[in-house]
This record gives structure tokens, C-alpha cells and sequence, in this order.
């Protein structure tokens, strides 16, 4: 998996200071995306342990809430062994620490990957120029979902932060 940059700690990628992970990648090519330079797999540098620790180092400070991670997809298929891995590893070592994980992939039909089952929070579909709303809270397009990962593994629980 390729990575485009890390973010050391952000305030508009998920509730409270987050670390950022942007990952290369994505086969949706959404009309209006604002991150196109991230669609193409190869571009970035690979992500390596060096990274990993790097994330890892980053999410000791008590101030980070979290980690979000972003793209590109994270799910695109190309990335989803290894965002199993980091996902995994990170709640493993910061239990208290949340996850965040932005895909344009329904949840509904990714819901199963090992990276869904350490993320807490995943912002779902594709972004839709047509319900493009600025006043929506961490997300672009109405249709997109904020969903409580960890409460809906029988129903889905979106959750409700505008």
C-alpha cells in the first residue's frame, strides 16, 4: 500500500485532535472530489513499519483523540491488508484511542474486512456532487453516513454530530 502523507494532528478529519493517515488509492473517482491526487495507487511511497511506528509515536500524546484514516480509500482493495494490520495494531497498543476510517464503499458492504472490526467510526459512500453540503459535520454529501462501527453489528447506528 502506498501512502500519501501523515498528518501530525488535525481538527477537521473527526471529533478532537487527530493523527491523519492518507492512503493512495481509489477506483471511485467521485465527480467534485477535492482529492483526486490521491485516486492513483502508485502515487505517494509505500507505507513501511518506519511509518507505522511513526503513527504509533504521534498518538502517544494525550491531546490526539485518535487516528483518522483517509484517502484515496483505505478499502480500496489494494489497501485492505494493510489497513487490517494498522487498524489492528493500533487499537492493540491505544485501546483508548478511537479510529476513524473514511470510505466510498457502503458499509454494509465492507462491513466484514478486518479493518472494520478495529474501527470505531467509518464515514460511508461514495461523495455525490448533486448533495454536496458544506453544513454537514465530516463529511461531503448527504449521502454519506457517520456510523457508530462498534454498535451496529446488527443494525446500523449512524450517528448524529451536526
Amino acid at each position: 500500500m502506498n501512502y500519501i502523507k501523515i498528518e501530525s494532528s488535525s481538527l477537521s478529519n473527526g471529533v478532537g485532535w487527530r493523527v491523519v493517515l492518507w492512503c493512495a488509492g481509489c477506483e471511485n473517482h467521485c465527480e467534485g472530489c477535492h482529492n483526486q491526487e490521491t485516486w492513483d495507487p502508485n502515487a505517494g511511497k509505500p507505507f513501511t513499519e518506519k511509518e507505522l511506528h511513526l503513527l504509533c509515536k504521534l498518538l502517544v500524546y494525550p491531546y490526539i483523540q485518535g487516528i483518522t484514516i483517509t484517502g484515496g480509500d483505505p478499502l480500496f482493495p489494494g489497501n485492505r491488508e494493510e489497513v487490517g494490520k494498522i487498524t489492528k495494531t493500533i487499537k492493540e497498543l491505544f485501546p483508548t484511542k478511537d479510529i476513524w476510517l473514511y470510505t466510498g464503499y457502503k458499509y454494509e458492504d465492507v462491513k466484514d474486512l478486518e479493518a472494520l472490526k478495529y474501527t470505531d467510526v467509518c464515514v460511508d459512500g461514495r461523495f455525490v456532487q448533486e448533495l454536496r453540503d458544506v453544513s454537514l459535520a465530516f463529511r461531503g454529501s448527504s449521502n454519506q453516513r457517520i456510523i457508530d462501527v462498534q454498535n451496529s453489528k446488527d443494525e446500523v447506528k449512524v450517528l448524529d454530530l451536526d
